[in-house]
């Protein structure tokens, strides 16, 4: 028996070693300009828009109808707490307050606070914030034009408190930043695809050609779930025009990761420290857990509009569906709790905020297709997120992410892996549920960042 472990540790080795020193291809051609709205003649309007949330009265007076005449809901087993999903007693109270408390007024009013717009990008309208730094006109003050991309079951709603933590210049840094936050393409007040192939590599182009329309040839970009995909493909893409990434979930998905990762099960020291060991091992638990998690990725990339069907007629379904991932993605031992520790880190408004603009604009469908798309035979052969990036990198590990990878893996994607902090709390919507910790993390992140850029700018000078 040792012989046969001996041996499969060797060829896991020498399997590691190869795909870490491999060549690496180059990155692939995906069309800029390819078009993605419904009309066949089209002539984009390049105009930068102002948008407003404008919801009309009959669609909520339909949403409180159709929320009085849920049906009665099967109860749940004994002391099960979400192991089995959402608790139908607790989304009971939940679906009352949503009929009978919930202000979509005022809500509205709140994420009308800060300016948005909307602009054609490749025969599609994407609406975004845009928001600019509180600055005098004098100041010597730097502006560096922030991306924040958010995921799935998020929206721009995540990021409402983060905002005012990153356009509020600090005393002890010479910068500020200028954010910019889309809605991406079919999620929320975003227009959707006409036509299949619209996966994470092409919403990277969308996003890109966004930040040139509004000037920006060179500017950071920050991301979770989806959105550390997306920021991630810039940096394969775009190099050239992205100064820095932040991600809030950095993943390594070349094969050496992986195989690095089972040589890990048999000697941990090769992959990651001691005093992290246990978010990767024993990979039984963890790969369990994701097992256990990932059930409505297989359905979302396989089947989307089946399901999308009965939570677009549904809002108790939807937020069923949606509220489940804020309460075990936030933190798994959640679900082990009647009430899903929901307000543990939100407030049950700010949630069905979230869950509103879903509803409003009618969108679950077309943002549960995001996985079919990108994990079609045509998307993967990008291979995309296989690729090394080059760019400036930052790495906020947050404890309650649904997956860890030591800084040893991610060092073999991320080349240029300027910070690497494990949070003291939080999980997956980072933004979301600790927006001071993410904020801080993207200061001290830029701050390294231009630090360098100044230093390798002096370099050049010298040089010549």
């Amino acid at each position: 028996m040792w012989k046969f472990t001996l041996l499969l540790l060797l060829l896991i080795y020498g399997a590691a070693r190869y795909w870490s020193n491999s060549e690496n291809p180059k990155a692939p051609a995906v069309p800029d300009d390819q078009y993605w709205g419904t009309r066949e003649s089209y002539s984009e309007d390049k105009t930068i828009r102002p948008f407003e949330i404008d919801v009309k009265q009959e669609v909520i007076d339909d949403l409180k109808m159709r929320l009085s005449r849920t049906q009665s809901l099967r109860k749940p087993l004994e002391d099960i707490g979400w192991i089995y999903g959402v608790d139908s007693e607790h989304l009971q109270t939940v679906l009352e307050y949503w009929r009978t408390k919930y202000d979509w007024t005022k809500r509205q009013s709140l994420l009308n606070k800060y300016s948005q717009f909307e602009t054609s990008i490749q025969g599609l309208d994407i609406h975004f914030y845009h928001v600019k730094p509180r600055i005098f006109e004098d100041s010597s003050i730097r502006v560096l034009p922030l991306l924040l991309v958010h995921g799935w079951p998020g929206s721009i709603v995540e990021f409402q408190k983060i905002i005012p933590l990153l356009t509020i210049p600090r005393h002890d840094r010479d910068f500020v930043f200028e954010l910019i936050i889309p809605s991406l393409p079919g999620y929320g007040f975003s227009d959707a695809a006409a036509r299949p192939g619209l996966g994470s590599t092409q919403m990277t182009i969308v996003l890109k050609n966004l930040m040139s329309r509004l000037g920006f040839e060179k500017f950071y970009a920050q991301g979770g779930d989806a959105g550390s995909v997306i920021t991630a493909n810039m940096g394969v893409l775009y190099p050239e025009s992205v100064l820095g990434i932040h991600s809030n979930m950095c993943q390594n998905n070349a094969p050496s990761a992986y195989v690095w990762t089972i040589l890990g099960a048999y000697i941990p020291s090769l992959v990651v420290s001691n005093e992290h060991w246990s978010k990767m091992y024993p990979l039984s638990y963890h790969w369990s857990r994701l097992f256990e998690e990932f059930g409505y990725l297989h359905v979302q990339a396989t089947k989307p509009d089946t399901v999308g069907i009965a939570l677009t007629d549904s809002p108790a379904g939807l937020a069923a569906y949606i509220l489940e991932k804020f309460s075990t993605w936030t933190n798994p031992e959640y679900r082990f709790n009647k009430d899903g520790r929901l307000l543990e880190k939100f407030t049950i408004d700010e949630l069905l905020d979230n869950v509103m603009v879903y509803w409003v604009t009618n969108s679950i469908t077309i943002t549960m297709r995001l996985y079919a798309e990108t994990f079609s035979i045509a998307h993967l052969m990008f291979q995309t997120e296989m690729f090394p990036i080059y760019t400036p990198t930052a790495c906020a590990l947050f404890p309650h992410e649904i997956t860890y990878q030591s800084e040893s893996l991610l060092r073999s994607r991320y080349r240029n892996l300027l910070q690497v902090n494990h949070m003291p709390r939080g999980g997956h919507f980072a933004a979301f549920e600790e927006p001071k910790l993410l904020a801080d993390d993207v200061w001290s992140f830029v701050t390294l960042a231009e630090a360098k850029r100044t230093l390798e700018k002096t370099s050049k000078s010298t040089e010549l």
